[in-house]
């Protein structure tokens, strides 16, 4: 599958059932914004970040070693480190052998999950760019099944299944704000929505990639840099999932790298939430005023990711 015409409702749907024994079903939590100093409204976050390796990129990890022949060579991705983690261990749970390879730029936390999950990891370069041509190299080596972070078929439809989730769980919400790196995320959340929820797109402002793709009309480079880069600086956006954003994506909204602590800290501080500067991104939108719902508008939050060392427990 590699045409978007392929991400469907019906294939993430049929997609969700392959995968469910081996995903959590992630809840949602229902807040005030009057509780983070801001004017009383009801929200909803739906935590992914409770989801296997610590976000949701466990669901296309698990969609693409389930759905594909894997060779006997394995499995290969590249990664600034969820993706990596996340197919490290839908590899170990199907005892394939896998290779990720991620820049210098990963955090420890990150690095270490993946390999306790047993996977071999490379340090490639200093950008999510050098990782993946690394990783492409290591395929045409050995015959290794890639497994792309955001750019492939079945990466989108098994994160599409996030949004069928929010669907059966939440049906009265009217606006979905969601983190974009790649687009792998909102792209299967779109195609599952299909224009019948409000979807809003949330961007470090020094990692546009999406923003940037709009203004253009097509995905191109864009800066890759910031507190939230390894989660959320890709360079540029997939070619499978724009077509989709146009279509289903309202628009970008960019947040600062403050705007992003500040909502880490928020999520912790009131909620008791631990998410890594990319988990918290889609709610700096609202905290800092660049989303501004209406009166009465029914709000949920996307808080995709944990893999942080901002919380230690003494040993």
């Amino acid at each position: 599958m590699t045409a978007t015409s392929d991400i469907t409702r019906e294939r993430i749907a049929a997609t969700e059932a392959v995968i469910r024994p081996h995903i959590r079903r992630t809840p949602l939590l229902a807040a005030d914004l009057a509780d983070f100093g801001l004017a009383p409204a009801p929200v909803i976050f739906k935590l992914e970040l409770l989801q296997h390796s610590g976000s949701f990129k466990a669901r296309g990890a698990f969609a693409n070693l389930l759905l594909r022949q894997v060779p006997q060579a394995g499995v290969v991705a590249a990664s600034g480190g969820n993706h990596g983690a996340a197919v490290a261990y839908a590899a170990q749970r199907l005892k394939v052998p896998a290779t990720i390879f991620v820049p210098d730029i990963t955090s420890p936390a990150k690095a270490e999950r993946i390999k306790g999950y047993g996977a071999e990891l490379v340090i490639a370069g200093n950008r999510y760019a050098d990782a993946l041509a690394a990783s492409e190299a290591h395929v045409a080596r050995t015959g290794a099944m890639a497994v792309h972070a955001y750019d492939q078929a079945e990466t989108l439809l098994g994160q599409g299944s996030v949004g069928l989730e929010l669907e059966q769980d939440a049906p009265e919400i009217d606006t979905l704000l969601v983190a974009v790196g790649g687009g792998g995320l909102i792209g299967g959340i779109a195609a599952w929505s299909a224009g019948r929820t409000r979807i809003i797109a949330v961007e470090p402002e020094l990692s546009p990639t999406l923003h940037d793709a709009f203004e253009a009309g097509a995905p191109v480079d864009a800066p890759a840099s910031g507190l939230a880069a390894d989660s959320l600086a890709p360079r540029r956006v997939g070619e499978l999932m724009f077509p989709i954003a146009r279509a289903h994506v309202e628009r970008a909204v960019l947040v600062s790298d403050d705007s992003i602590r500040q909502a880490q800290a928020a999520l912790w501080s009131r909620l008791r939430l631990v998410t890594e500067p990319g988990g918290a991104a889609a709610f700096a939108a609202l905290l800092s005023g660049g989303y501004r719902p209406s009166p009465d508008e029914r709000i949920a939050v996307l808080v995709c990711g944990a893999n942080t060392t901002a919380v230690k427990f003494d040993d």
